[in-house]
């Protein structure tokens, strides 16, 4: 019996460099995120009077339940991905980067009903937009 051996080189793993805490940064972000925006959709689907117009002060002519599913199915796909991006996910890069600006653009249309919290939001998905597309490929070999 010819054994053959087949040497395994050993896997060698850089340290990640200081910049990848602004992934680290960007995925807790994108989880609290995604939770601020479960916290936005509830409020819509349960107190209309909340917000500071109607319905028919808001860019797109939606009822709020509308509203309220809309930021619910997005925070919670939201924190998803930010799960993943943590985890070193490549995919949840790029997902991560389309539900920000997604995120970004929902609340610019939605500010007329809550200003102040949705330039929060959107300042925050800025940042978040930065930290995966400059610093992201810091976490895909070496997740924490």
């Amino acid at each position: 019996m010819a054994e053959t051996s087949q040497r395994r080189e050993p896997q060698v793993y850089e340290d990640p460099s200081g910049w990848a805490g602004w992934v680290v940064f960007g995925g807790v972000m994108l989880i609290l995120l995604g939770i601020f925006h479960v916290m936005q959709g509830i409020v819509a689907l349960v107190n209309d009077d909340y917000y500071l117009v109607t319905k028919d002060g808001l860019v797109l002519n939606l009822d709020f339940t509308s509203w309220g599913w809309t930021h619910l199915v997005l925070g919670i796909l939201i924190g998803l991905v930010g799960v993943g991006l943590l985890a070193g996910n490549s995919a949840a890069r790029v997902a991560g980067v389309v539900l920000a600006v997604l995120s970004a653009v929902v609340n610019l249309v939605f500010i007329a009903a809550y200003p102040a919290w949705s330039v929060i939001i959107i300042a925050l998905d800025v940042i978040v937009i930065y930290a995966i597309v400059v610093h992201g490929r810091e976490l895909e070999a070496n997740p924490y």
